[in-house]
């Protein structure tokens, strides 16, 4: 269960503003932008900027030279680090965790996709929602992962992770059911998970998939044209509750407008483009398949499920939901899903990567 010190005392922001520690920060780019927007709210400076020792080539950010961790060292005795970026990558991780045992470090969870900051007024708010979804869990594990994510979102502590990790085949290969004829993978990319999941699943003889940005769905359609014996439709489009026009905003998330948006660039630095979109439940007739869906969508699972409910309960559905791109998807997926498929059990994973980028809640039969 939560620590009540987290609420009180011992959570990330509240650390933060009470320190007189300099806060140095481990990254540049839109990661620390995010983490720099809710400092400047609440009124917490950054003392400097740093990058691993080799990658630093004289440059600044917001105004600050940025330093090697070297130089950090030097400049001063005890610090706070904030990482802005993260990786799965086995030996980064094992530099945040070796940072983070010998300095007093913390990954602030931010939205990657906006909306609320998942800080101790917002667990509290709801937390009769947090709770309902953990007595809807499937097994221990899932309600220690539970814990141990909320735990390191009110801290910033990467170490929670240590326990909650786990590699994404024990999930593929013994809490989803598998022998599935049909593969919806909403959120594509290049085609990664399409060829993952043909090669834990060879039952599998037809693939929809969407994917919205023209660069990756060219990769994407570059291998699926390599495929025999299996049948492949692939959209350029973004997953959503219906047809319509929406703005993107590249490594940034996802904005719900509709019509048309002006091609330019967020304050940050982001490309703002339009994409066109559809519901799953519009782009294919499955009925009667053994069929796994992913969604991987960017912020939009939730309209994404939604323009999927009609294929859901037309076929023996199991499904792979990323949890991870809104504060609030961490209760209202499942509990979305749960009133969806009351009798799916539900299993929540976190696979390795700093900070919590990689959660899924695994929806079986």
């Amino acid at each position: 269960m939560i620590d009540t010190a987290l609420l009180r005392d011992r959570n990330l922001w509240n650390r933060l503003k009470e320190t007189e520690l300099p806060i140095v920060m481990y990254g540049m780019g839109n990661g620390a932008d995010k983490i720099l927007d809710v400092m400047d709210a609440l009124g917490i400076e950054v003392a400097d900027f740093f990058a691993s020792d080799g990658f630093v080539r004289g440059h600044s950010f917001h105004g600050k030279k940025v330093l090697s961790f070297s130089e950090i060292k030097q400049k001063y005795e005890s610090f706070i680090i904030l990482l802005a970026f993260g990786s799965s990558l086995p030996d980064v991780m094992a530099r945040f965790y070796g940072m983070a045992d010998e300095h007093e470090l913390y990954a602030p969870d931010v939205p990657v996709c906006g909306g609320a900051l998942f800080d101790a007024d917002f667990y509290l708010e709801h937390e009769a929602q947090f709770d309902e979804v953990r007595g809807l869990l499937a097994d221990e594990k899932s309600r220690e992962v539970y814990d141990d994510l909320i735990s390191y979102k009110l801290s910033g502590d990467v170490r929670y992770f240590r326990r909650a990790d786990t590699e994404k085949d024990e999930a593929l290969r013994e809490i989803l059911s598998g022998g599935y004829t049909a593969y919806a993978d909403l959120g594509a990319y290049n085609g990664d998970t399409v060829r993952e999941t043909l090669a834990y699943y060879p039952t599998v003889r037809s693939v929809t998939a969407f994917e919205p940005s023209a660069k990756t769905f060219a990769k994407l359609t570059a291998y699926t044209d390599t495929l025999e014996g299996v049948q492949v439709r692939a959209f350029p489009l973004c997953a959503w509750d219906k047809k319509e026009t929406v703005i993107l905003t590249d490594g940034a998330g996802r904005n719900t407008t509709v019509g048309g948006a002006s091609v330019g660039k967020t304050k940050n630095g982001a490309k703002i483009r339009t994409s066109e979109c559809d519901a799953l439940d519009s782009r294919n007739d499955y009925a009667g398949e053994k069929l796994l869906i992913k969604y991987d969508v960017e912020g939009a699972e939730r309209e994404a499920l939604q323009g999927s409910r009609r294929t859901i309960l037309a076929n023996e559905t199991e499904m792979i939901v990323s949890l991870y791109h809104k504060s609030e998807d961490l209760f209202s997926l499942p509990l979305m899903i749960h009133e969806l498929l009351p009798n799916h059990k539900l299993y929540l994973r976190k696979h390795p990567y700093v900070p919590a980028w990689d959660v899924n809640l695994y929806v079986s039969l």
